[in-house]
């Protein structure tokens, strides 16, 4: 696979992380993050970050978790043999434009067959705001697929809302009000889709109190941030992320009051 293109195993389920784009992050973006520990885990302020998607195919069921700025993703998809069509299902983890801009072009919805679902609070909150930048609001982008919106309330990290055979979906409110992270479960085995939980892996993974400037509730996002790692790490569950440096996949385990990331492969 080209550096577009991650793919992971979870059960039955064939997951591909999908990237629009990997490049430098902006270290200005890190709300109270002492000067020590920026030194220690991004030297000079230098990390990579990401824009991602990821992809589930298991049998002929197809479900996209985000959909970027709608860029790279559809040649990638195309690359892998599957086309816009063939999705049944676009899971939202929040309303920022890098996560469902992708969804629509020229007043037209680009995934034809699929329901879109993300979280009612999110929707509330968002859907009259702009998508973090120039372009259209989230009720614009979401209007071409109708009736076809679904929304739900999440559960929580010991008891996921279902919402498709295999994939809850659990509240990781902070980042924005409704921010929403999945669980796959397949044959006992489990994956988080931990949406923008993470932004600067390098240092956020180690130092999980660090919250940056697109969290609405910075608190709260801490919060979210320290019980989902914990709970991955007890449980030895991978997780991916928009924001993370390819491959976006991996595995954490507690360490010196933080948490280590091992990417996957």
């Amino acid at each position: 696979m080209s550096q577009s293109i991650f793919s992971w195993r979870t059960g039955s389920c064939e997951v591909f992380m999908l990237t629009e784009h990997q490049g430098p992050g902006n270290p200005d973006i890190l709300l109270d993050a002492d000067h020590a520990l920026v030194q220690k885990y991004i030297p000079g302020g230098n990390f990579i970050s990401g824009v991602n998607v990821f992809l589930v195919r298991e049998g002929k069921r197809i479900v996209l978790f985000d959909t970027g700025f709608g860029r790279q993703i559809f040649d990638s998809m195309k690359t892998l043999g599957i086309e816009r069509e063939e999705v049944s299902a676009v899971l939202i983890t929040h309303l920022h434009g890098d996560h469902f801009m992708g969804l629509e072009r020229d007043g037209k919805a680009l995934f034809p067959a699929a329901d879109v679902l993300l979280s009612e609070k999110e929707r509330d909150s968002g859907i009259s705001a702009p998508p973090g930048g120039p372009g259209k609001s989230a009720a614009a982008v979401l209007a071409p697929y109708g009736g076809r919106v679904k929304t739900f309330t999440p559960g929580t990290l010991t008891k996921a809302e279902p919402l498709l055979p295999g994939i809850g979906a659990i509240a990781a409110y902070g980042h924005t009000a409704g921010h929403t992270v999945y669980l796959i479960e397949s044959a006992g085995e489990k994956l988080l889709i931990t949406g923008d939980m993470i932004h600067a892996g390098a240092i956020q993974f180690p130092a999980p109190d660090i919250s940056v400037s697109f969290d609405t509730d910075p608190g709260a996002a801490r919060v979210s941030r320290r019980e989902i790692l914990a709970w991955a790490a007890a449980g030895g569950i991978p997780l991916g992320g928009m924001h993370l440096a390819y491959p976006a996949l991996g595995t954490v385990r507690a360490e010196n009051g933080g948490y280590h990331f091992t990417p996957a492969g």
